[in-house]
């Protein structure tokens, strides 16, 4: 196999998702994974050499030694080799950049799996409710969808290994199920319905994932698409959404982008081609031992003409930014949200012979005007780590002023970092509390919604009266009553302030529950100010 993958994405560590984007960050970081990747918005910052030839060492000494000298080759900037020598792995590398990281073989293989978007495993998604698995979601046509598992059962085995009532690592619940398309795993199935066991003989195989969370129509002529993620397939899904959508009467666009890490460099410059104009400069990247190469659009996409607003936010990172950078200096559409991550490294992937890898920082990217995206990592790692959480502390995710594009983030000497939008939303805090992060991230809001509430409700009601549905009196009384039974000291005055975030909290998750991803963010964004600015700026 031949030809060069490069991959743009955020680390995450570097992800520092403020404490009051808790609820949509732990939405998918605590549901877990069974032979298929449901969402996992932390995507690690990887990259791709594809014909490199796998380095074999014997032992971590080596390593080292094999990395200093894959340094030296390759590194964006002049390294002064003698400095990095006898250090760890990972105290060499922070040496160099935040995103150049050494990966253990299992992450590198996950991470590798994530931006592919196939996955060899079962096709389900499975959150741990009080030690049980619980199936979340069953993917349609998908090897466990066609054993006849459905959505509410609970995992008792795999194989002979008892899961039911064991704080098993999350490493362990993902490997105990995803195995080698072609290999059988046995479940032993709890149906709560009926309180009856089954067992399930189910043949893995490989699970196709789109990168796209939800698309659908805001209003008669306006769209909606949410993408999670920058992967192989993202163009090709992108264009079938369109389509669809374009069927329905779509004419204007949403696109949003918030919360999405990154990926493949090709998958940026995929979908830049079908919204750009043909000959139009999307990014091009350089670095010490790399040539400048530019990306140009090809015409001809998907949603080349209508109107367009692109959301992003703090955790916009990587190959969002090249694509919002390029729609914004080349003025197709207006941004909207708050200022991107900042990342704008090129990682490329060096292999070991242990399935571990090295992600080295290799170039720069430019959007079309010359602005190199990547904030300053000067004051080091932790500091870098903390940046975001530095924003809210200094106030700019929060302030009520708007902000405008300057003159000077247009030319290459701006070092700001990130991309700032058109037009600025400011990160709205009302009801976040002391009481409501523990509400959070002890998870009793997910617990209460899969272990009592769903079950009140069906997919079909749900759907039917999303706009007007609101939780009832009776379910939040119920909810009290299960806060009192997970021994949560309930601060009155901080649950009266908390108390319509926690409505709308419990309806989106009871959304994700019944109608998936689609159907989470249909209902979030029913009051979610970003997108009702950016209908009215389309207006």
């Amino acid at each position: 196999m031949t030809g060069k993958v490069h991959n743009f994405t955020q680390h995450n560590s570097m992800k520092n998702t403020t404490r009051y984007n808790l609820l949509i960050a732990l939405t998918y970081s605590i549901t877990l994974i069974g032979g298929m990747f449901l969402g996992y918005k932390f995507l690690k910052d990887h990259g791709f050499q594809l014909q490199k030839p796998v380095h074999l060492v014997s032992n971590n000494t080596e390593k080292v030694d094999e990395i200093i000298h894959i340094i030296n080759g390759n590194y964006v900037d002049d390294v002064d080799a003698d400095s990095l020598d006898h250090l760890p792995i990972d105290s060499l590398l922070h040496k160099l950049d935040p995103h150049s990281i050494y990966l253990p073989p299992a992450e590198a293989s996950e991470m590798t799996e994530t931006l592919e978007g196939n996955f060899e495993g079962i096709g389900i998604e499975y959150y741990i409710m009080k030690d049980t698995l619980l199936v979340t979601n069953v993917v349609n046509d998908g090897p466990a969808y066609l054993a006849g598992i459905k959505q509410g059962d609970k995992i008792l085995k795999i194989d002979s290994a008892t899961v039911s009532g064991k704080a098993l690592p999350r490493e362990q619940m993902i490997g105990r199920i995803r195995g080698k398309k072609g290999t059988a795993v046995k479940l032993t199935i709890l149906h709560p319905k009926d309180n009856r066991e089954e067992v399930y003989t189910v043949n893995r195989n490989r699970v196709k994932v789109s990168s796209i969370d939800a698309a659908y129509l805001l209003n008669p002529e306006t769209a909606y698409i949410r993408i999670s993620k920058f992967g192989a397939d993202t163009d090709h899904d992108f264009i079938e959404a369109v389509k669809r959508l374009k069927s329905k009467g779509m004419k204007k666009l949403v696109l949003d982008l918030r919360d999405n890490g990154g990926g493949y460099l090709s998958a940026a410059t995929g979908l830049a081609n079908q919204i750009l104009q043909e000959n139009k400069l999307i990014v091009y990247t350089e670095g010490k031992h790399e040539p400048r190469t530019d990306y140009v659009s090809s015409g001809g996409g998907a949603f080349e003409q209508g109107k367009l607003a692109v959301l992003i936010n703090e955790n916009s990172a990587s190959a969002s930014e090249i694509l919002a950078g390029a729609v914004q200096d080349w003025g197709r559409g207006v941004i909207i949200g708050r200022r991107s991550f900042g990342k704008g490294l090129v990682q490329e992937q060096f292999p070991f012979g242990d399935g571990s890898a090295l992600n080295l920082t290799i170039a720069r990217y430019y959007t079309p005007l010359g602005r190199s995206i990547q904030k300053s990592y000067k004051k080091g790692y932790t500091a870098y780590k903390n940046e975001i959480d530095d924003r809210l502390n200094d106030g700019e995710l929060t302030a009520a002023h708007s902000v405008t594009v300057k003159d000077s983030i247009k030319h290459k000497n701006s070092v700001v970092g990130g991309i700032k939008p058109d037009v600025y939303v400011k990160l709205d805090t009302t009801g976040f509390n002391k009481f409501y992060n523990t509400l959070v991230t002890k998870k009793i809001l997910f617990d209460f919604v899969y272990d009592m509430l769903a079950e009140k409700y069906n997919s079909t009601f749900l759907s039917m009266n999303i706009a007007s549905f609101a939780i009832t009196d009776d379910d939040y009384r119920e909810f009290l009553r299960y806060l009192q039974s997970r021994n949560v000291t309930i601060d009155q005055r901080q649950l009266i302030a908390s108390k319509s975030l926690i409505y709308a909290d419990i309806k989106s998750l009871l959304y994700k529950y019944h109608l998936g991803d689609a159907g989470y963010y249909k209902a979030l964004n029913l009051s979610d100010p970003v997108v009702k600015q950016a209908v009215a700026s389309l207006q």
